[in-house]
């Protein structure tokens, strides 16, 4: 769907999603600060623990539930189980539906600029990887996650407003001042 500058200044509750790998985190940074919109990540904020140790889900719905019912964020993160949570909440979505080739660029190119540390949008004690099971989800992505992620934003009435952003190129343009 085009968006008109306008459509992304007024939106105070933006869900950035998509394939690992596709840029979510960093569209959402730069969203963040032009917008001057509080930034969460999922994996941060909600699913990991140091050590990788993932947070119960009561928990993790519970945290999500408190942020989605604040008035101003930007939000980066597919989870699909928590899609009847955050995308009630949203005023947009941008879905970075990005090739898988160019995915798992992504996210090889990030293993190794983070290697042996964490990244950003990680919680501390959780170095970057990329395990076989990653390289998969990422393969199947568009197979397996898109057709729920279709299903989901017609359910919650955000098909006519989510932004399909499909390539590297056009998600900087996107997040450039005056986008």
């Amino acid at each position: 769907m085009p968006v008109d500058g306008a459509m992304l200044r007024h939106a105070k509750r933006i869900l950035v999603i998509g394939c690992p790998g596709g840029g979510k985190s960093v569209l959402a940074r730069a969203l963040s600060t032009s917008l001057d919109l509080p930034y969460i990540s999922m994996d941060r904020d909600f699913y990991w623990l140091p050590g990788w140790r993932k947070r119960d889900r009561s928990d993790i719905d519970r945290m999500i539930s408190e942020v989605v019912a604040q008035g101003r964020w930007i939000m980066d993160g597919t989870g699909l189980g928590s899609f009847r949570l955050r995308l009630p909440r949203a005023d947009l979505v941008i879905w970075l539906r990005l090739p898988r080739t160019a995915c798992l660029l992504g996210a090889i190119s990030r293993a190794i600029r983070y290697f042996g540390r964490s990244r950003p949008e990680m919680p501390e004690g959780c170095p970057e990887r990329l395990t076989s099971d990653m390289v998969g989800y990422i393969w199947n992505f568009e197979r397996r996650a898109a057709p729920k992620i279709e299903a989901a934003l017609h359910e919650f009435g955000l098909a006519n407003s989510t932004v399909i952003i499909r390539s590297r190129k056009a998600a900087s343009r996107f997040a450039a001042p005056g986008a």
